[in-house]
């Protein structure tokens, strides 16, 4: 396994062609500051244009959390002018896990909530453990979702549903959010983590260029008519119907043998 940091906060550990993009603020419970959203982004864009990555996995060395959002202790000596200034860092960091161009998967334990939960909304499967308690809580401080809560929760959960979780601002223990969609797969204590980089390998073991073909057609098609969906369908179907991993993988199917995916 390699490591690659960027800056004190953010960290890319490789494990193969699965790459973890690594949250390390400790000793904020990975609240998410200026500086740290600017690595993320940093890291996103990096992995983005690495064509060696299949997977990616959000994962929180904090025993406690994955995320707990926007640090609101930086924000609270904020001007207007600054907290404007911080807005494309913020976003740069939330638009970089969501446009990833390869399948994504959060792994979540302990509080994910604000940005932390629209992190893990902005993957493609959210993994958690027992201990996880998700929630877009903002507007009990005064501020709506800004890392795409509004727009990534309706689409997992509908319209009303989103509606009852964004304006109560409660928070969801494990249990009940498996049980309301907003988390797919959920997993013993400790053992988020061990899931995610299980089910990244199942992944990633199938070919790059149908993954990310399958993940622009499900991202793109999502909510257009059934006919506009299918033509969404069909130019990415066509991006993997004459490439090199097409070939690789039917002849490997009639020699009953393992691709070896070219990735291109």
């Amino acid at each position: 396994m390699s490591e690659h940091r960027f800056g004190e906060w953010v960290a890319v550990r490789r494990h193969g062609h699965v790459a973890e993009l690594v949250l390390d603020r400790p000793k904020a419970m990975n609240a998410v500051s200026t500086e740290m959203g600017r690595r993320i982004g940093e890291a996103t864009a990096a992995l983005a244009a690495d064509a060696s990555v299949r997977v990616v996995v959000l994962t929180s060395t904090h025993e406690r959390a994955f995320c707990v959002g926007a640090d609101l202790k930086e924000r609270n000596s904020f001007t207007d002018a600054d907290l404007g200034r911080q807005r494309p860092h913020a976003r740069a960091a939330y638009t970089g896990v969501l446009e990833l161009p390869m399948p994504t998967i959060a792994a979540v334990h302990g509080f994910a909530l604000g940005g932390g939960f629209e992190l893990a909304l902005s993957c493609d499967v959210i993994v958690a453990d027992a201990t996880a308690v998700v929630g877009l809580p903002e507007v009990s401080v005064g501020v709506i979702p800004g890392g795409g809560g509004t727009q990534l929760l309706p689409r997992r959960v509908g319209a009303a549903r989103a509606a009852e979780l964004i304006f109560t601002a409660r928070r969801v223990p494990a249990e009940e959010a498996r049980e309301l969609g907003l988390v797919d797969r959920l997993v013993a204590e400790g053992e988020d983590r061990t899931e995610a980089l299980a089910l990244a390998a199942r992944m990633a073991a199938n070919s790059p260029v149908g993954l990310r073909a399958a993940k622009r057609a499900l991202r793109l098609g999502h909510g257009l008519d059934l006919r506009t969906g299918l033509e969404v369908e069909d130019a990415a179907w066509r991006t993997v119907a004459f490439s090199g991993d097409r070939a690789e993988g039917v002849a490997a199917f009639n020699e009953k043998r393992t691709p070896d995916w070219p990735g291109e």
